[in-house]
């Protein structure tokens, strides 16, 4: 048997393994383990209820969780399970998959993330979507102010209706040439593409992904508190476009103030250079049209007409509301998915496998709403979630409605970076903030607005988020550049985003 000598100064260099942060589900995978661990040292308590299920402010007091290990190991264990369709006891308020009661578990919210990622992947399919945002783009590539302003505006109505986020990747190739054809850099297209639908996502009037996850774990309607989402949507939505324009202007102007510089080339584009888009044809507009009219829909379904015209949370519904909730939206997007599919003339076949497709591509943020109730369902059951609320009630109280709404804010924005995923960071918080709101005396629709700018927020910037760094790679820009360019921007978002809160909460 032989060896062979190795040159010490020959061997190849061992790389090493770059550090990538956990996904949301691996996240929650760690946090659904450590609750479990926390819940045998935090002693079990318990509010008392008034008619509406609502902790009574100073009613905590300590009770007896009654759980074994063995009945701890099996909450852990059928944690997914019943986050999912766990039903919740009517007497014991103990929560299990065969219990007689309430669902808790989060099925409604879970078919309706499916529902809406098929309907989102069939006009997608159609290409009328992307087609006509080209369209606008082109028509529009001559007058770079109403560029600039068209293209954030589309982006960010998209991103308040229905989450418009990922889906901007793929306009880089348009949107960049004809920003340099306009004598702009590329921070112009970074800013408009990043900041029209970050905006947007910031401000969520009927997001089903954010608003509408949040609003399902506060336990209130999708529509309430749109009133306000919308006032803080135009103004920073007008706050942000014209931040990009300024910028915009002055590169124009003098291009040697350009933050991400000129690439070799990039000075000698014309408008030639951005290529032709396709006609829309008859069956895109329909499409379009269809697709327009499903989301006003959605949006008159969910809103409390009488409350938000009135401006009296308990006043009687017109007869013309329908207080639809998520069950009822998910069978929405089901058939409005159908129907954009038979109008675009897409055939049984494609049509059905793109629906598969489009619930298959939509089912890891939908297991990350599962895994994050099933967190609450073992605090639930172990009793704890009464005394977390306990030990924060002290803070809340002698606080101004204002101030209150001013920290939940604050306090979402680390958590925001920790659990970079919308749906399952607002399936964790809001079991616990939700109910903080009722003790400050604050709706708990500003909780949400609170919690969904905070996120919309540190989504403009973080790096984990594809949205951010797969953009500036696109466009070619170095993060770095683009935070020296947006962060002045964050600051201004900051101050109105605390002002609208404040104000929302010192209204209601």
């Amino acid at each position: 048997m032989s060896t062979t000598a190795t040159d010490p100064g020959t061997e190849e260099p061992q790389h090493k393994r770059k550090f990538t942060f956990p996904s949301a589900l691996t996240i929650l995978a760690i946090v659904t383990v450590a609750v479990w661990l926390l819940a045998f040292l935090i002693p079990s308590g318990a509010y008392d209820r008034n008619d509406e299920g609502a902790p009574v402010e100073g009613s905590y007091h300590r009770v007896d969780s009654g759980q074994t290990f063995i009945d701890r190991l099996n909450d852990l264990f059928l944690a997914p399970v019943n986050g999912l369709y766990g039903i919740q006891d009517e007497k014991s308020g103990v929560v299990g998959p065969d219990m007689a009661g309430e669902l808790y578990g989060s099925a409604g919210v879970f078919l309706f993330v499916l529902a809406i990622g098929a309907f989102i992947t069939v006009v997608f399919a159609t290409g009328a979507l992307d087609r006509g945002i080209g369209r606008l783009a082109h028509r529009l590539r001559e007058r770079g102010a109403m560029l600039i302003a068209g293209v954030m505006l589309v982006f960010s109505v998209l991103g308040t209706v229905e989450g418009f986020a990922e889906e901007t990747l793929g306009f880089y190739g348009l949107i960049v040439p004809l920003m340099l054809a306009l004598g702009y850099d590329r921070m112009v297209a970074v800013g408009a593409i990043i900041l029209g639908a970050g905006i947007g996502v910031l401000c969520s009037t009927v997001n089903p992904f954010a608003t509408g996850v949040a609003s399902s774990a506060a336990d209130i309607s999708l529509g309430d508190g749109i009133v306000l989402r919308f006032a803080m949507w135009i103004v920073l939505t007008a706050v942000t476009i014209a931040y990009v324009i300024r910028y915009a202007r002055r590169v124009q102007k003098n291009p040697e103030r350009s933050l991400s510089g000129f690439l070799p080339g990039d000075r000698e584009q014309t408008a030639a250079d951005a290529g032709e888009v396709p006609e829309l044809t008859r069956l895109h507009k329909a499409v379009l049209v269809l697709v327009a009219l499903v989301f006003a829909f959605m949006i008159f379904s969910v809103v409390p007409w009488a409350s938000a015209l009135t401006g009296d949370a308990d006043a009687k519904p017109y007869g013309f509301e329908l207080g639809w909730s998520f069950p009822q939206l998910a069978a929405l997007f089901l058939c409005a998915a159908v129907l954009v599919g038979v109008v675009a003339r897409m055939g049984e076949q494609r049509l059905s496998s793109t629906i598969t497709q489009g619930a298959a591509d939509f089912i890891s943020p939908a297991l990350v709403i599962v895994l994050a109730r099933g967190v609450t369902v073992i605090m639930n059951n172990s009793k704890v979630t009464d005394t977390v609320l306990h030990s924060i009630e002290g803070v809340v109280k002698g606080t101004s409605s204002g101030l209150f709404a001013i920290i939940v804010f604050v306090v979402n924005l680390p958590l925001a970076f920790l659990i970079p995923s919308t749906s399952g960071h607002a399936t964790l918080a809001m079991p616990i903030l939700a109910p903080l709101a009722d003790f400050a005396g604050v709706s708990r629709s500003v909780v949400v607005t609170a919690w969904q700018a905070a996120s919309g927020w540190m989504n403009l910037w973080v790096p984990t988020t594809a949205v951010t760094i797969g953009g500036v790679a696109l466009a070619k820009v170095g993060y770095d550049k683009y935070l020296r360019f947006v962060w002045p921007l964050l600051a201004i978002l900051f101050v109105l985003i605390c002002a609208f809160v404040a104000l929302g909460a010192a209204l209601t």
